[in-house]
């Protein structure tokens, strides 16, 4: 290779190294164009929403002007950016909102919110920073389009707290979806080198709430109706008292022990989703967790067999305790649901819960069997004073 080719490739290669980070890893961004001779100096592809952020940062004037491009979720959608001061949440945002303008026909309208907890609140000027150039149009791609220049503030880094979103609109700004990659679309970026960072915490949550499914699934939706045939087949059997007893009292203890930490990483769920709540998923979760703790306790207070309150404590017992495994079931195809599960973990819990129905069933044709013979064989004796022969309904 001649000498003047290697020196044009080594100034290549040398300009190629001393290209910013943004421009390397810009990917797909880059190749937007934009109307009104807009252009900008760095961009990146977001990891959520299939959003991307152009930009161009004056750090001695403190300018950032933006342009981000978002599909909203449906036809006439809203889509949004803004940056937090503080932290990657919602709370504290300053955020830019494309809107369908009011004007119709197809046409959008930019609007800024202050937001404080998890209310959008009225729109308004930022309180962190000033504004101008807003504007919003709609791209051959059908992605939304914002605009923008905001002043920071001095002492603002290098590096900022972003927020997107994308959610319906209909008469108003409707909730954007809260699951998936709703709920992990922010990060920070960094306006000099342009490299992005995903949201910390994401994985850290989704396996929280993963965590709270199998510990609930486990406990209120397996543990639970096995005790609950276990008390109510076994101790037919003469043979199996009174070891039916203590596998019935070891399945509830620890389904309810199990049950009871599946609650209460619920509980810390909701305190880490502030304004995101799932009502009748909590009220039912909350219902099943009380009447579980007040089973507990009735067993401290259970009558002898040939006290006269026990057929009282028989059908609270027997009540209370199938309710509770009714709603454990229900809330935990609500829960599933909520997270969206892939279809194979709720054919598996299906599956599980339908081998124990299965054998549940079995158990009930065979028990009854024994108990009408046993019932024929000890007609003339039976004086209904013993539990003899009849199918037993209490522990």
């Amino acid at each position: 290779m001649s000498i003047p080719r290697l020196l044009l490739l080594a100034v290549l290669a040398a300009a190629a190294a001393c290209a910013p980070a943004h421009a390397a890893g810009a990917g797909a961004c880059a190749a937007e164009k934009f109307s009104g001779n807009r252009a900008f100096a760095a961009c990146a592809d977001l990891a959520r929403l299939g959003a991307s952020l152009h930009w161009s940062y004056d750090a001695a004037a403190a300018s950032l002007s933006v342009a981000f491009l978002a599909a909203p979720p449906s036809a006439g959608g809203w889509v949004a950016w803004g940056l937090n001061p503080r932290a990657q949440s919602m709370d504290g945002t300053q955020a830019l909102v494309a809107v369908p303008s009011s004007g119709g026909g197809g046409a959008y309208e930019v609007q800024t919110y202050s937001i404080s907890g998890t209310s959008l609140g009225a729109p308004g000027p930022l309180s962190a920073y000033r504004t101008s150039g807003l504007a919003a149009e709609v791209g051959g791609d059908g992605r939304v389009r914002v605009f923008a220049t905001l002043v920071l503030p001095n002492g603002t880094g290098a590096e900022v707290n972003h927020v997107w979103q994308v959610g319906p609109y209909s008469g108003g700004i409707q909730i954007h979806d809260t699951k998936g990659d709703n709920m992990n679309a922010k990060g920070t970026l960094n306006l000099l080198t342009g490299a992005t960072a995903a949201a910390s915490g994401g994985g850290s949550i989704i396996r929280k709430k993963n965590t709270h499914g199998i510990l609930n699934a486990v406990s209120w939706g397996l543990l639970l109706p096995m005790g609950a045939i276990f008390a109510r087949y076994l101790k037919t059997f003469r043979s199996a008292d009174p070891a039916w007893f203590y596998l019935h009292v070891a399945c509830q203890l620890l389904g309810y022990g199990v049950g009871v930490s599946g609650w209460a990483t619920g509980i810390h769920l909701g305190n880490l989703s502030k304004g995101i709540t799932y009502s009748l998923h909590r009220n039912i979760g909350i219902t099943v967790f009380a009447l579980g703790t007040l089973q507990i306790f009735a067993l401290f207070l259970r009558p002898k067999k040939d006290h006269k309150y026990r057929v009282y404590w028989n059908a609270y017992h027997h009540s209370v305790g199938y309710t509770v495994i009714v709603l454990g079931v229900v809330n935990i195809f609500k829960g599933m649901a909520i997270l969206d599960v892939e279809q194979r973990w709720k054919t598996g819990y299906i599956a599980a819960i339908s081998v124990l129905g299965a054998v549940a069933v079995a158990l009930e044709a065979v028990t009854w069997g024994v108990v009408l013979r046993r019932r024929k064989e000890e007609s003339k004796s039976y004086n209904g004073t013993s539990n003899g022969g009849r199918l037993p309904l209490s522990m």
